[in-house]
């Protein structure tokens, strides 16, 4: 067998996967509305774009540091002093390709094989997949909506032993869209600082929050926790420049040089002319973010409600993000014809094949009993998916 166990045992993601077979029923011509994609739908900012064409035709085509540019590191630690109140020099930071790709380094770069890494569930696909790969072993935390899909400090310290190497916060979280308080980040920072344990902070959403809600970061509630931390954020989801793949480090200066030695014998410098275009988004006017956040609250009140009135599904508000996390266990058991609905797999089968709706099961996040929509689509595709989830769901018995 030529494929490495390493290799073998790495689960394929779910939400590429759905979204890779609504996108080729939509080209077979099938009329499909898809929930699949996590990636704002709107394009990116003029400005953003103008800055990497100047980059383009200046010639910045050739290599640059594998860590990323000078310019963009200065352009990250202002952004983070000033949006963030986190204070760090420029060989504090890394620059990769996205932030799931800074994520990979990052562990690859801290665990070892045995290391305990902490993941709440419901968690993003890509977590645990990356933990194995470096060899560690994901521990899981189950939330609900209880808590908002949120881990307690005692339910990590429930699971916290000699192993623990990393805890893997989301905040807001994908799929759920839950926020952790700055209480509940207090107190997660004093345990990580008693237990010595690194935290994992992934805030690729953080400008995309709701409620008059106010983003924190964990890094910037103490020198202690400061340096245990490995804050991961990037362009994709505030400036809706997923294809750009630009995502960034912020972490100790240690960890940052053992993820550019890892970097730079792997996948070596980001796209140099996107570096430029990327300084210009965090430096330039940050309403073409509010503007996006002001009709992705739209959205989410409006799908909540209607998912909410559909016999057999309920939906908590989420309080970030552009994802709904709907619970659907009360469906399990019913039928359609000899189709049972036994998990969040075999109703999203259901939706896909018999109302041409893509959802995400949540079987892949860790939770089963919901499944996962985006809202970063149009208002007119919302509705129309969500009239053709009630009618499938109305024919079950």
């Amino acid at each position: 067998m030529w494929i490495s166990k390493n290799a073998a045992g790495i689960a394929p993601s779910p939400t590429l996967a759905i979204t890779a077979k609504a996108k080729q029923m939509k080209a077979d011509g099938i009329d499909v509305v898809s929930f699949g994609a996590g990636e704002p739908d709107f394009d990116t900012p003029q400005f953003i774009k103008d800055a990497a064409i100047q980059s383009l035709n200046a010639g910045f085509t050739k290599y640059t540091p594998s860590s990323g540019t000078p310019d963009l590191k200065q352009a990250i630690c202002d952004k983070l002093l000033s949006e963030n109140g986190i204070a760090y020099e420029k060989s504090n930071i890394i620059v990769s390709l996205g932030a799931k790709h800074s994520i990979y380094n990052a562990v690859l770069a801290t665990v070892d094989p045995g290391d305990e890494v902490i993941i709440p569930a419901p968690y993003w696909v890509s977590y645990p997949e990356i933990v194995k790969m470096a060899g560690g072993i994901p521990v899981y935390i189950e939330t609900d909506e209880s808590t908002g899909f949120t881990a307690s400090v005692e339910a990590i310290l429930d699971v916290v032993t000699p192993k623990t190497k990393m805890l893997i916060l989301n905040s807001p979280s994908n799929p759920t869209g839950g926020v952790y308080s700055p209480q509940q980040l207090r107190d997660i920072a004093a345990l990580a600082v008693n237990r010595q344990f690194l935290v994992l902070s992934d805030e690729i959403y953080e400008k995309i929050i709701y409620d008059g809600r106010k983003h924190v970061s964990i890094a910037s509630l103490g020198e202690d926790i400061k340096k245990i931390t490995i804050t991961v954020n990037g362009m994709s989801k505030a400036f809706s420049m997923t294809g750009w793949r630009l995502g960034y480090v912020a972490a100790d200066k240690e960890i940052v040089k053992a993820m550019d030695a890892i970097q730079g014998h792997s996948t070596s410098n980001p796209v140099s002319f996107t570096m430029p275009a990327a300084e210009v988004a965090l430096k330039g006017p940050q309403s073409v973010v509010q503007d996006m956040v002001i009709e992705f609250d739209k959205r989410r009140k409006y799908i909540v409600d209607r998912l909410n009135a559909i016999p057999g599904i309920t939906c908590d508000t989420p309080g970030g993000a552009f994802y709904v996390f709907p619970n659907i266990s009360a469906l399990f058991g019913k039928k359609f014809g000899d189709k049972v609905i036994t998990g969040s797999d075999s109703l999203s089968e259901y939706l896909l094949d018999q109302a041409m709706v893509a959802v995400v099961a949540g079987s892949g996040f860790g939770a089963d009993k919901y499944v996962r929509l985006s809202y970063a689509t149009s208002m007119a595709a919302i509705e129309k998916g969500l009239d053709r989830i009630a009618q499938a769901v109305s024919k079950l018995d």
